[in-house]
């Protein structure tokens, strides 16, 4: 079949690098031909400093994005909810893969008392930060950076009660522990569990090639959560969740949303169901409800809290 070799762009992580095998495999299980090179991105090396704090959003993408755009990958492959709603010029979204499980986790030590109590939970998100706050406001939370690896280790090694954790990165590199509940009350970052490929937009032998990857149920799942983050504009840092499901039975989407104080007190959510055929506003009309709603206030406040 085709002769040319798709370089494949991902981060080093142990997770990153699973996705990007994993992605390589179905290319080669439809004939095509691969090559995987791996990049550090910003957001691996600058550990130090809250993700907002660097003031970037994509900053797990940047990397592979000037990589493409200079010619070194032909693809790049992310967890979908580290890209930014708005791609570069010049990238498209090639294919979206099927969705993995879409929950947080509470990683813990065994001892679950601190739920009734007091307690410190680490997590790199705002938006897990801010729920977590809404829902056990005598807790503390402490800023926890890293690969999945990383994190884990330093939970292990720290005094904290526990960690957030999305599921989905844990299972694919076999390091979901025993002791964990499912954290099924927080709404989950938008496209959280969705691997994305993108690819450049004059490359027609690999967009193509790749498209055959793509899951239409996935695709517009993620794209309504997408559309209702960047209607909210909040870009990676904000405290925004989305979460849309299709319901093959009565062939309906349901699209739950919340947008929070990053110090969790403030809290407007939303839930809706409508017929599939009116997917393609949804996220925009559901954001538009909840900045109607406080919303505006609220993203202002934010914004003024992340500048200080």
């Amino acid at each position: 079949m085709a002769q040319k070799v798709i370089r494949i762009g991902t981060r080093d992580s142990e997770l990153a690098l699973w996705q990007a095998h994993t992605v390589e495999k179905k290319l080669n299980d439809l004939g095509y031909k691969t090559e995987i090179i791996a990049v550090k991105s910003q957001g691996d090396i600058i550990l130090d400093k809250p993700l907002y704090e660097l003031g970037i959003t994509g900053i797990f993408t940047k990397t592979l994005d000037i990589a493409m755009i200079n010619g070194q990958v032909d693809i790049a492959v992310h967890s979908m909810k580290d890209v930014p709603t708005a791609l570069p010029v010049g990238i498209v979204q090639a294919a979206v893969l099927e969705r993995a499980n879409v929950l947080d986790i509470l990683v813990h030590k065994g001892n679950l008392d601190f739920l009734s109590d007091i307690g410190t939970i680490a997590t790199g998100s705002l938006r897990r930060q801010a729920q977590w706050l809404n829902k056990y406001p005598t807790h503390n939370v402490v800023d926890l950076r890293g690969n999945v690896n990383t994190r884990m280790q330093k939970l292990h090694d720290s005094d904290w009660n526990g960690a957030v954790f999305a599921v989905a990165g844990l299972e694919r590199i076999n390091l979901k522990p025993s002791d964990f509940i499912d954290l099924d009350w927080m709404i989950p970052a938008p496209a959280q569990g969705a691997m994305v490929i993108v690819a450049m937009a004059n490359d027609n032998f690999t967009r193509e090639a790749v498209s055959e990857l793509n899951d239409i149920e996935t695709e517009i799942c993620t794209y309504i959560e997408r559309q209702f983050l960047r209607t909210l504009e909040g870009g990676c840092t904000a405290p925004i969740g989305a979460l849309a499901t299709y319901s093959e039975k009565d062939d309906t989407i349901t699209l739950k949303g919340v947008l929070l104080s990053i110090d969790g007190k403030d809290k407007i959510g939303i839930e809706k169901v409508v017929p599939i055929e009116e997917w393609k506003k949804l996220g925009f009309h559901m954001a538009q409800e909840i900045l109607k709603n406080g919303g505006e206030e609220l993203m202002r406040n934010i914004k003024q809290s992340l500048k200080k």
